[in-house]
């Protein structure tokens, strides 16, 4: 069943990497912010694993307590889509549509051991000065960006194509609250906020915190600054 095609569409943001801005009534404002920043961490991770010096232990180890922040942003997100968006759509689709949504599911699953073993290795970076180690985390946090950055490719393509077809925008709006923002305390919901708008370019960071003043304030006045200078210690050798 599809919903019906009265409501408006609106005009999605676009962001460096981004495969896709599917069409239709849904705002995916939100949703293209979370995948920019995982393709942005990726990115500084894999020049940070190539550029710091192996006996630089105390930079591994902000490196593995960052890549933990990583992580657990992206196991919230993965666990969001699987018990709220995708049975959503599920009830919904097609036989074409259910294959999306199955490869959803499969991507998701294989995405989470490659994380693991970059986890082991920026452990082990931070515990010894191994050359070896080092590269053989390289070939891990590469192949952690490529099958990441393939499943979000596929996702905005094709899942949020499926989302703007048979979901309203109550019912996104709804699937968002329960699944992906009541299960966090306000010190989380700090930290998703700093972590979400870091470096974001200004027309989206305005674009996503329209209506919400209290995290705009927070943002600008108390996370901004701080998180920006984490940032950059963990990351000096990144270039």
């Amino acid at each position: 069943m599809t919903r019906s095609t009265s409501s408006p569409t609106v005009d999605q943001v676009r962001l460096p990497g981004q495969a896709a801005a599917p069409a239709g009534p849904l705002d995916l404002t939100g949703m293209l912010v979370m995948h920019w920043a995982f393709r942005r961490d990726l990115d500084r991770f894999a020049a940070a694993v190539i550029r710091t010096p192996v006996e630089d232990r105390v930079a591994w180890r902000a490196l593995a307590r960052r890549w933990d922040l990583f992580r657990h942003v992206l196991h919230d997100h993965h666990a969001g889509e699987d018990a709220g968006i995708w049975p959503a759509l599920r009830a919904k689709a097609d036989a074409a549509g259910a294959t999306v949504l199955d490869a959803m599911a499969a991507e998701h699953d294989d995405v989470d051991p490659l994380l693991a073993t970059v986890a082991e290795g920026l452990d082990r970076m931070a515990a010894t000065a191994d050359p070896d180690a080092r590269a053989a985390l390289e070939v891990r946090v590469v192949a952690a960006r490529e099958q990441l950055g393939r499943h979000l490719a596929h996702e905005e393509r094709d899942a949020l194509t499926l989302a703007q077809r048979h979901l309203t925008p109550v019912e996104w709006e709804r699937i968002t609250k329960v699944y992906f923002e009541r299960t966090k305390n306000p010190r989380e919901i700090a930290a998703l906020v700093a972590w979400m708008l870091h470096d974001l370019p200004e027309p989206a960071a305005t674009r996503l915190l329209a209506g919400a003043a209290p995290v705009r304030v927070l943002w600008r006045l108390v996370l901004r600054r701080p998180f920006a200078r984490r940032e950059r210690r963990i990351f000096r050798h990144a270039g």
